[in-house]
């Protein structure tokens, strides 16, 4: 007899990929990790860390600014450049992050074209109602697994 395995869904499946991307992430503040999805494809990922050939916040220090740090870029715009850079559109796609975005990173976002965001744990809870608004408005579909 055959054993039927447990297979995961989708969405299981890209936030564990999502969690793993997260681990390389040099900002010993928050370790972000973000995926940009089409037709169940990746087409980049992303995680917080240093502008390119920058010192690490683990390395050098922390650039604060209101309560966070600013050296680092934001795993979901990494996700984007990485698009950006190599000429991959995400225009239609989905993104996977492992924490709520922040408003920077919701209006870059959805200027990228990406329709669905889905997102496993909360931040910035005192934006939360801002981004939603805007999601709802613009019907950008916003998630949290």
């Amino acid at each position: 007899m055959v054993k039927k395995m447990n297979k995961k869904n989708w969405h299981q499946y890209f936030m564990e990929i999502t969690e793993k991307v997260s681990e390389k992430a040099t900002c010993n503040r928050k370790h972000v990790g973000a995926i940009i999805i089409k037709d169940k494809r990746i087409l980049a990922t992303g995680f917080n860390g240093s502008i390119a050939g920058g010192l690490d916040c683990d390395e050098s220090y922390h650039m604060m600014d209101g309560g966070h740090c600013v050296r680092t870029v934001h795993a979901e715009l990494n996700a984007i450049v990485q698009c950006a850079k190599y000429g991959i559109s995400c225009d239609g796609a989905s993104m996977y992050i492992n924490t709520f975005p922040c408003w920077s990173c919701f209006k870059t976002i959805v200027n990228a074209g990406i329709k669905k965001i889905y997102y496993k744990d909360d931040y910035e809870a005192h934006m939360r109602g801002n981004v939603q608004a805007v999601a709802i408005e613009l019907g950008i579909e916003l998630e949290q697994l």
